[in-house]
């Protein structure tokens, strides 16, 4: 799936799913807390309006892509108090989407 599908899904997604979606697109891995937090800081630096997603962990999801357990990642982050760690509201519009593509997940590992 690519980000322009997702955006099919709904115009506003939350960055979690945004953050898989980019690493599927990129063949990378999306399960690292620290490689999440680097993107968040990447989309704030970019200037992008966030708001902040009232993620029910229990219902973000089971079993994902390559096995790993999307609520474990998103229970990982809700331990953090940083604000990078958490999940926010993100319109998918063709400019927030080429911000998105211009963070490389595979280097940031």
């Amino acid at each position: 799936m690519t980000l322009e599908d997702l955006r099919k899904k709904a115009l506003f997604q939350n960055t979690i799913d945004t953050w898989i979606m980019l690493c599927e697109e990129k063949n990378a891995e999306w399960y690292e807390p620290e490689n999440y937090k680097r993107f968040m800081a990447h989309l704030f630096q970019s200037g992008l309006k966030l708001q902040k997603f009232p993620l029910c962990i229990k219902e973000s999801g089971g079993m994902y892509q390559r096995g790993k357990d999307k609520t474990q990642f998103a229970e990982s982050l809700a331990q953090s108090t940083d604000p990078n760690a958490a999940a926010y509201t993100i319109k998918l519009s063709d400019e927030t989407i080429r911000i998105i593509r211009s963070f490389n997940p595979t280097v940031v590992a």
